[in-house]
């Protein structure tokens, strides 16, 4: 049985989530906070497995009770939240940058029935499962040391064009420590698929923003591609590249049940970019991005799939493997390292040649 304890200054919405989690006879709410006051005391009494938690709460708000409880008595945490505001999506992602594993929408009704409640229990339940550690600071404290920076950019003169990202369940946080990691002078553009709930890609790519020495931006528009900048999919798009170097949102089927789905960026990627590309598939539930990752590795192009061990959740990795997709296996602390040294070795090689 699942314990789960609700956090929500709302008695209604308290009582709609518990209803929800309980049509599954694996979870049982073993007890309701109104603020993270309680919450960090009943996560003490209770034991629960997991956690929902509201972030906008009287007495202690959601980040500080995350903060008090990752760092006390660490278990797994997803974030619902409502309010979009600037204000609450930046502390939003400071909580997942504290230690909460997700971010999603509160459950709304539309004519009494709550849409997205199937959603609710799969993820909550997926995250009872995650074996979380005890955090005092944010992610990238837990990962390897940032490298040096160097002066001077990186040369374009490299065969490597392109890094193509996704992520699903988890992804965040480990989007944040590998673009951490890379050089503020990187001489390629990343392009970024992460499933999240809708109205949060763009608290994403600005918390991103703030946090790390690239340009991190939602690409709601066609933009031209460029070196050291990031581009994430937009809510409810497909991202995908096309011949001028341009990052572009299309909104077509949905592909391996998603829009944006990780499959379609690295079609596009091993068709226009082919060897030239880096795909790198992270943590995430399901099999999005696999069938993707194995035509980018067939197209030539160098393919990293995060490890089981500091995966959130390892399906989508493992799929790719399954598949062939996958040509290295790499933990998310040396994956930054390892695109670095991708980028470096093909301009030693081309300089070497010439």
């Amino acid at each position: 049985m699942i314990r789960v304890l609700v956090v929500d200054d709302s008695p209604t919405l308290r009582t709609v989530i518990q209803n929800i989690l309980e049509v599954d006879p694996e979870m049982k709410v073993v007890g309701k906070a109104k603020n993270g006051k309680e919450a960090v005391m009943l996560c003490q009494t209770l034991n629960p497995d997991v956690i929902t938690m509201d972030i906008r709460m009287p007495e202690m708000n959601g980040y500080q009770a995350i903060r008090h409880i990752m760092a006390e008595s660490p278990r797994p945490i997803v974030v619902l939240t409502s309010t979009q505001s600037d204000r609450e999506l930046g502390i939003t992602f400071k909580a997942v940058e504290h230690g909460a594993l997700m971010v999603l929408g509160k459950p709304i009704s539309q004519s009494g029935v709550y849409a997205d409640a199937d959603h609710l229990r799969a993820q909550v339940k997926a995250m009872a499962r995650v074996k979380v550690v005890r955090r005092r600071g944010p992610l990238k404290g837990k990962i390897p040391a940032k490298p040096q920076k160097k002066s001077s950019p990186i040369s374009t003169s490299g065969t490597i064009k392109i890094i193509a990202i996704g992520a699903s369940t988890g992804g965040p946080p480990a989007l944040q420590a590998i673009l951490s990691q890379l050089p503020d002078k990187l001489s390629v553009p990343v392009v970024v698929v992460q499933h999240i709930s809708a109205g949060f890609v763009t608290g994403l790519a600005r918390w991103l923003n703030d946090t790390v020495d690239l340009r991190v931006r939602v690409a709601d528009e066609s933009l031209l591609l460029q070196p050291g900048h990031v581009y994430v999919a937009p809510d409810d798009h497909h991202l995908i590249v096309a011949p001028g170097r341009l990052a572009r949102p299309q909104r077509s089927p949905l592909t391996d049940g998603h829009r944006p789905s990780v499959t379609v960026l690295f079609d596009s990627v091993a068709r226009h970019f082919g060897s030239t590309a880096v795909g790198v598939l992270l943590t995430g539930m399901g099999a999005d991005g696999a069938r993707g990752l194995k035509t980018l590795r067939d197209a030539g192009g160098h393919t990293i799939v995060q490890d089981e061990v500091t995966s959130i959740v390892f399906g989508m990795p493992n799929e790719a493997i399954k598949l062939g997709a996958a040509r290295e296996v790499v933990p998310l602390g040396d994956i930054a390292k390892r695109l670095t040294s991708l980028i470096k070795n093909e301009e030693l090689r081309v300089k070497r040649e010439t």
